[in-house]
């Protein structure tokens, strides 16, 4: 299976990592034209098994797993880490996320597989990357608490709460491990030298909670938690409608102040105007007031009274209304991809963005495993089929 045309035509990638996080990177490089080689352990990847399920089959499997080729490949074993060897020589990338303990037992660290192929680029993912506390398992939630997010999520005087979708972390990080592995390709086609990217998972997080670090330095403050509210800006967060719903107004500029103090008709409040911090100081107080003028409208009414009025506002969608919305069809942001082996279609967020001179794509869903085993080594290794009928034969490959 060719990638189509696309910016990242002709990059080859040899995902032999697991779960989410080091995957994810694959899956977005994959939809711009990068061919992504997927390794699975003869008993499959972990995430075939994760409702929800149609029969036996993860449909969860199908999407986090798109455009890819499976090879089942057992790499407990010698002979099948020496095939595997093979396919790195013939790969731009190679995605892992092994222990580092892992990696040596099986010679499969970043100068085991230099010598397979001189200018590899190698994506190395860990809970916590190389150091003190790199032989440490961790995933996302582990992950979110070590980088302080979930110490910043929750309610005043209330116990930390993890993020309301359980793998944030594994999205953060492979949204990051795609950017880092576009910064180590275009590095290694400058100079032509192998490339390793090093990534804790609970890095990209920490990474983008930079006011922490900074205001903790300066002020001494932990940042607790503030529930909805915004330690910057006031009125900002959610606020109740007349019909029991709550919608989203986020006042983080003076104009938007205005133009909400404006729709709401309340010249009282003109006493903060051009007083940011006087506006969170007094923050119960004003968003006091705004949530007693919501509650005057029902979602819809609300929604249109701010839009009028220039405010950047929002409802609180689930999965039933993101589906339902009309900007979200109008922009193609939920795609059907047909699914050969369930026989139905599966509905899918689309590739993010919109480009002039290309388009992301997704051209098939997740493989069954294995499914690719003989096409990938008779192309790419130019193995003869008693050569693959006699691994297989031994369990190396499914």
């Amino acid at each position: 299976m060719q990638a189509k045309a696309g910016p990242l035509s002709g990059i080859r990638i040899l995902d032999a990592a697991t779960f989410l996080a080091a995957p994810y990177a694959a899956s977005l490089l994959s939809e711009y034209g990068a061919e992504v080689i997927k390794v699975e352990q003869p008993s499959g990847d972990t995430m075939r098994g994760i409702p929800p399920l149609r029969g036996n089959v993860s449909t969860w499997w199908k999407v986090i797993a798109r455009n890819r080729q499976s090879i089942a490949l057992d790499l407990n074993t010698e002979e099948g880490r020496a095939v595997f060897k093979q396919l790195v020589a013939e790969c731009d990338v190679v995605i892992m996320n092994y222990r580092p303990a892992a990696l040596k037992k099986w010679g499969l660290e970043f100068g085991d597989l230099v010598k397979c192929r001189s200018n590899i680029v190698f994506h190395h993912l860990t809970a916590f990357g190389a150091g003190p506390y790199e032989q440490r398992p961790g995933f996302a939630r582990v992950a979110e608490a070590f980088a302080g997010l979930t110490n910043r999520t929750g309610f005043k005087d209330g116990p930390p709460v993890q993020s309301g979708y359980a793998m944030l972390g594994d999205g953060i990080a492979g949204i990051y491990g795609a950017f880092a592995l576009m910064l180590a390709l275009r590095q290694r086609d400058l100079t032509g030298e192998p490339q390793k990217i090093d990534l804790g998972l609970y890095e990209p997080v920490l990474s983008l909670m930079e006011d922490m670090i900074v205001t903790y330095d300066e002020t001494g403050s932990r940042m607790e938690r503030m529930g909805n509210a915004s330690p910057r800006w006031a009125p900002h967060g959610l606020f109740p409608t007349k019909d029991g719903l709550f919608a989203v107004i986020a006042c983080s500029t003076e104009k938007l102040w205005r133009q909400l103090r404006g729709a709401m008709g309340d010249d009282a409040l003109k006493i903060y105007d051009n007083d940011s911090e006087g506006r969170v100081t007094h923050r119960a107080e004003i968003e006091g007031k705004v949530s007693d003028w919501t509650k005057r409208h029902d979602l819809l009414d609300l929604l249109d009274v701010c839009g009028k009025a220039g405010l950047a506002v929002g409802p609180i969608y689930s999965a039933e209304e993101i589906v339902k919305d009309p900007h979200i069809i109008a922009r193609g942001s939920i795609i059907t991809v047909d699914d050969p082996e369930t026989g139905k279609p599966i509905r899918m967020a689309s590739p993010a963005g919109r480009f002039s001179g290309f388009k992301g794509e997704v051209r098939s869903l997740g493989p069954t495993v294995g499914q690719h085993t003989d096409s990938v080594l008779s192309n790419l290794l130019h193995y003869s089929p008693e050569h693959i009928a006699a691994l297989r034969d031994k369990g190396i490959v499914r």
